[in-house]
């Protein structure tokens, strides 16, 4: 074989690899079906996004102080493909026992391995802030909203109207977005600033512009809250991030 001869067809396989200015490194609950779809379509190309599952959900959620092990053991298997930002990526877990537990799940990240580590309910807190959003509307698919609406208060924001469908966490995924679009449109409230679909492992994140079209009000969701923060951590890095309106107002944000 002639390389020289073939030198547009090696070419072309270079070119198909992404390149990644930099990567984050996400730890999920294992019965999340949502991040991987929706970070593979959304994240701009430059930002690597690397997956690592874990029981610290659902059916295996328990105290902080008893996911210690499960969280170092993922947080140290996961930092082996050189993340530049560690993400806890679990809104229920990690509001589940407050500010305070928040900041033992990222201690045991940061004993765990030596990189910047942040979790969901940190970044729905700053995304909620930059929009200015202190009072909301709070839709989640969970059994009971008590630990979010506990955290929200601790952050100073109010939940005016509070939603949970009930579902078990294998169903999680299978609420449609057009259904997370009628029941924010069914729950608005004239004295909510904003509407918190709280879950990473829905599809909710497909219904945030939509939501916003039709009540004219801000909307976080987890998973458009960490993308959004770790592009907010990493911009300088990834380069020119292109404009994503079908992820809301908060998405604008980026640009200044």
């Amino acid at each position: 074989m002639d390389i020289n001869a073939n030198s547009q067809l090696i070419a072309g396989l270079d070119a198909t690899m992404p390149q990644h200015l930099a990567r984050i490194g996400m730890i999920i609950p294992a019965v999340n079906r949502a991040c991987e779809p929706q970070f593979n379509r959304y994240a701009p190309q430059t930002l690597g996004v690397h997956i690592m599952r874990a029981r610290i959900a659902g059916k295996w959620s328990r105290p902080i102080v008893e996911l210690a092990d499960e969280i170092t053991r993922a947080t140290q298997v996961l930092a082996e493909c050189g993340p530049d930002l560690m993400v806890y990526n679990c809104t229920a877990s990690s509001m589940k026992e407050g500010p305070a537990g928040e900041r033992r799940i990222l201690d045991i990240m940061h004993q765990a391995a030596a990189i910047e580590a942040v979790s969901t309910s940190a970044m729905v807190a700053e995304a909620l802030h930059i929009l200015e959003m202190k009072s909301v509307v709070l839709i989640s698919p969970y059994s009971n909203n008590d630990d979010i609406v506990n955290y929200l208060r601790a952050i100073g924001v109010s939940v005016v109207c509070d939603v949970a469908l009930g579902l078990p966490a294998i169903e999680f995924a299978n609420v449609s977005p057009r259904r997370w679009v009628e029941i924010a449109y069914e729950s608005n409230r004239p004295d909510a600033d904003g509407i918190f679909l709280s879950c990473a492992a829905t599809t909710q994140i497909e219904a945030v512009a939509s939501i916003e079209q039709v009540l004219d009000k801000p909307v976080v969701n987890s998973n458009q809250a960490v993308l959004w923060g770790c592009l907010m951590r990493l911009k300088s890095r990834l380069g020119v991030i292109p404009p994503m309106p079908e992820l809301g107002r908060l998405m604008q944000t980026l640009e200044s």
